[in-house]
């Protein structure tokens, strides 16, 4: 099937009469909880932090879902509906994260509290960080993050004074110390670009660099100097996506359906990610087309399965979501995509099935 691109298909949902679309030109142009192994408290010892520990089996497993662009009302919706309880009863996470552009239109409340109850209600921990769409409709970024927030069993929290409004850390480490031995960086990679004279998609600002780089050292500090191992979750894929997904060195396995859209600027993220030496990850969702995963300079670049319905373009069918699973006192992860149909593709441990990439 042809593919269609972000123009096309935002050009004819715009004539279809889409309230509340914004384009953009560049790239495409378009815990305390219920279950005793989550804690929702934040630490006193991790400010600004929300701590979860593995599960009675050292597992724990985090279900990433991204673009939903759900709909209230809208029948088109009802396919990402079905795929999250599909997901959701196929794996049993123990955290879900969402990276963003989780509704595409109004009323932005309702259609924000439909698409998470289905997570709600199962009294799972979860996470979301705004993408570019989210607060194009009758709700900021800020009234979302509130709604968001009073939902049950919501993790989400926001630094203050400085840019984006989801930027947060959660950490996992065992129930019998307080040292966490995995720390996930959620950040807001914001919409478009606010850059005179730039066009395209939002990015990281210094600010919040600066603001994961502080945390990167407490951690370290708080670990005899040590980095802890770490995984970064965000809605828009840094330039480097780009680099790694064409450099002749790395080694690409899954879905690569369209180009990466990323910022038509560099803001340093990924230098500052390996001059801290803890993020081994980066998660992102955006390109509906692509699920790739490829190891680059020691970084894995990872997409999320997308989990939407025809709402928006898509031609990776079924939808589905991507399941990241850590095990306490292992290095690496685990990781595979659950469809809606039911069927897992794509399961690879990281980084032994990229060796021959380095």
């Amino acid at each position: 099937m042809k593919s269609i691109n972000r123009r096309t298909f935002i050009k004819g949902f715009s004539i279809a009469g889409m309230a509340g679309v914004i384009t953009a030109s560049g790239c495409g142009n378009a815990i305390q909880g219920d279950s005793p192994s989550q804690n929702e408290n934040s630490g006193t010892d991790y400010p600004n932090s929300r701590k979860l520990f593995y599960n009675e089996d050292g597992k724990f497993k985090i279900l990433q879902l991204t673009d939903t662009h759900y709909v209230s009302g809208d029948s088109r919706s009802e396919t990402a509906l079905k795929n999250v309880n599909v997901v959701l009863d196929s794996e049993r996470p123990d955290l879900v994260i969402h990276t963003g552009d989780t509704i595409y239109g109004t009323p932005a409340e309702t259609s924000i509290r439909e698409i998470l109850e289905p997570i709600s209600k199962r009294g799972i921990p979860f996470a979301v960080t705004f993408g570019n769409h989210d607060d194009e409709y009758d709700k900021s970024r800020e009234e979302l993050f509130e709604i968001v927030k009073s939902i049950p069993h919501s993790l989400i929290a926001s630094e203050k004074d400085i840019s984006g409004v989801t930027n947060y850390v959660l950490t996992l480490g065992s129930s019998s110390t307080e040292k966490p031995d995995r720390i996930f960086y959620l950040f807001d990679s914001n919409a478009y670009s606010s850059i005179e004279g730039i066009k395209g998609y939002g990015h990281i600002h210094f600010d919040q660099i600066e603001w994961y780089r502080e945390r990167s050292q407490f951690f370290t500090s708080k670990n005899n100097g040590s980095p802890v191992p770490s995984l970064a979750f965000f809605h828009i894929p840094l330039p480097e996506y780009k680099l790694a997904v064409r450099s002749d060195h790395a080694i690409v396995k899954g879905e690569k359906g369209e180009d990466v859209c990323s910022p038509n600027v560099n803001s340093g993220l990924f230098v500052s990610m390996k001059e801290m030496k803890d993020v081994q990850a980066m998660f992102v969702g955006h390109d509906h087309n692509n699920d790739f995963s490829v190891f680059w300079n020691n970084m894995f670049f990872i997409y999320g399965r997308f989990s939407g319905a025809d709402t928006v373009y898509n031609d990776l069918k079924p939808n589905g979501a991507r399941i990241i699973e850590l095990t306490e006192g292992e290095a690496g992860f685990s990781s595979w995509i659950r469809l809606s149909s039911g069927e897992i593709i794509q399961k690879l441990q990281y980084p032994d099935d990229f060796l021959e990439a380095v």
